[in-house]
């Protein structure tokens, strides 16, 4: 018997720490411990960020003041980036001396009680963490070889001389902007005529251009209807009937949520598992974090849930987590974009780069910042695209914490020559 049994251990481990630390006897099931850390360790956001630094470093060089050819190594990439997991497991396995790590598949089918491998383990609360897996449209012929998705990409030690990515999320931006930045030819196949939708149309405008100016072959209205792996390659028709083949295919249409463990008609499921804005679900005691419960796809909200989580169940009583101050980027390159907050402000500033010298020489002049406030002066929100711009965006986060309005915001004084001192303007001009 436990008083806590996390299923999933991604950002869960965070949780179970900090329940250990506090008196609990706590159990973490992970169907592979080899795993632990989660999706964003192993095959997502750490590696991802990495290979887009050093692909960065290429991209710089080709800068007219540098001479000679720099070419990406990705065997060594490889390497260093299994060195760094590798350290990294070692670290979490440590933290985790006082939780007991369960290795196998979780089946949750009634209240407070886990199937691991045949055997029952019982606890006052659950607090599920099974993240999330790639989506597969229909018609696609995944293989995990020339029909991938981002679990295999990042494990890749040799670039492909062409790749074509199916997605404008979060992973086909960024893959898109790796690829392209280390030389590969890159097409990418967006089914609508829009990228970053939801965002300022100002912001859509030059992530379309920067995409094209590092080579990225854009397809607009290119619906995927099949992708199946020939001798020619992988052809990819579309709704047109039009048709290519290409050597590879990286399919990023969005990820879906892990609910196939949970047989336990008293834990709703809808797009995810059905929590409250406290992340109990529809049965008591019984919490849900991270992507399994579909709000956002992001490690670090996975994190502050599963530790505000834990914080209610060691009697804390925790204020509860806004996830409009969460902020959301996506690390293109040269310059990424970044959002916090709400973008329907009754007033907003918008403050191009190109008015510093300082973007001229970090490739940023086609940047901006825009900050929203509401009808009493309080900031509400912004939107970044810059080099760092999630750096940038953690400013604006924390004015949304500490409900800061405009007058406050005024009096912080930014450092010059940075792209932050753009923000501070955005400021004055609301």
């Amino acid at each position: 018997m436990y008083d806590i049994i996390y299923i999933g251990g991604g950002l869960n481990y965070a949780g179970a720490i900090v329940a250990a630390k506090n008196g609990k006897k706590v159990a973490l099931v992970e169907k592979d411990l080899q795993q632990l850390g989660g999706v964003c360790l192993h095959k997502g956001c750490i590696p991802s960020k990495m290979f887009l630094h050093y692909a960065n470093l290429v991209y710089e060089s080709k800068n007219d003041v540098v001479n000679g050819e720099v070419t990406l190594a990705m065997k060594k990439l490889f390497e260093k980036k299994t060195n760094l997991i590798d350290n990294a497991l070692t670290a979490i396995t440590k933290q985790c001396s006082h939780v007991d790590l369960i290795e196998g598949e979780a089946k949750l089918k009634e209240p407070h009680k886990v199937e691991v491998k045949g055997k029952t383990l019982e606890a006052e609360y659950i607090v599920i963490g099974t993240g999330s897996h790639a989506f597969i449209p229909e018609g696609i012929e995944y293989n995990a070889k020339d029909i991938i998705v981002s679990d295999e990409v990042l494990m890749l030690q040799e670039l492909p001389k062409k790749i074509a990515i199916y997605g404008t999320g979060a992973i086909g931006l960024e893959m898109a902007s790796f690829f392209a930045t280390a030389g590969v030819e890159v097409t990418l196949i967006n089914r609508s005529d829009e990228i970053l939708k939801k965002s300022h149309s100002l912001i859509q405008k030059e992530i379309k251009k920067q995409l094209e100016k590092i080579g990225v072959k854009i397809l607009q209205n290119h619906a995927v209807t099949t992708a199946k792996s020939t001798k020619k390659g992988v052809h990819i028709t579309f709704e047109d009937k039009s048709s290519i083949y290409m050597p590879l295919l990286l399919v990023a249409a969005g990820r879906r949520p892990n609910v196939d463990f949970l047989t336990c008609k008293d834990i709703k499921v809808k797009k995810g598992i059905v929590t409250d804005r406290f992340f109990e679900t529809t049965l008591a005691k019984h919490y849900a974090i991270g992507d399994c419960n579909g709000k956002l796809q992001l490690a670090h909200a996975a994190r502050a849930e599963v530790l505000h989580v834990t914080e209610q169940i060691v009697g804390k009583n925790p204020r509860p987590l806004n996830l409009e101050h969460v902020v959301k980027f996506i690390h293109t390159l040269p310059m990424s974009y970044a959002i916090v907050g709400k973008t329907d402000g009754e007033k907003s500033s918008v403050v191009p780069l190109n008015n510093f010298p300082y973007s001229f020489y970090n490739d940023a002049a086609s940047g901006m910042m825009i900050s929203y406030a509401d009808s009493e002066g309080f900031i509400v929100g912004a939107e970044i695209l810059s080099p760092n711009a999630e750096e940038l965006a953690a400013i604006v986060g924390m004015s949304l914490a500490g409900e800061m309005d405009v007058a406050q915001a005024k009096r912080t004084i930014f450092g010059h020559p940075t792209f932050s001192e753009a923000l501070e303007r955005t400021f004055f001009k609301l």
